[in-house]
C-alpha cells in the first residue's frame, strides 16, 4: 500500500519506491530506501510528516504515494 494509506504513529518497512529515476535518487538521499522502517507522525490532507533513519520529513501527497510499504 502507499504511505498515505498508513495511520499515524503505526512504523511500516518500506517494501519499493517507485516513479522516475530522479525522484528515486531524491527519496534515497532523505532516507527512503528499501528495508528502512518509516513512521507517519502527522497526516494533513495526505501531506505527511514522517520519521525515517532518526529524521523527520515533510513528504507532499503526490511524494508519499510513491513510497510503497
Amino acid at each position: 500500500m502507499p504511505l498515505t494509506m498508513a495511520k499515524c504513529g503505526e512504523s511500516n518497512t518500506i517494501k519499493r519506491i517507485g516513479g522516475k529515476e530522479e525522484t528515486k535518487k531524491f527519496l534515497e538521499k532523505l532516507g527512503f530506501v528499501a528495508g528502512s522502517v518509516v513512521t507517519v507522525v502527522s497526516d494533513v490532507s495526505g501531506n505527511l510528516i514522517v520519521n525515517v533513519k532518526d529524521s523527520r520529513v515533510a513528504l507532499g501527497r503526490d511524494m508519499a504515494g510513491k513510497i510503497m510499504v
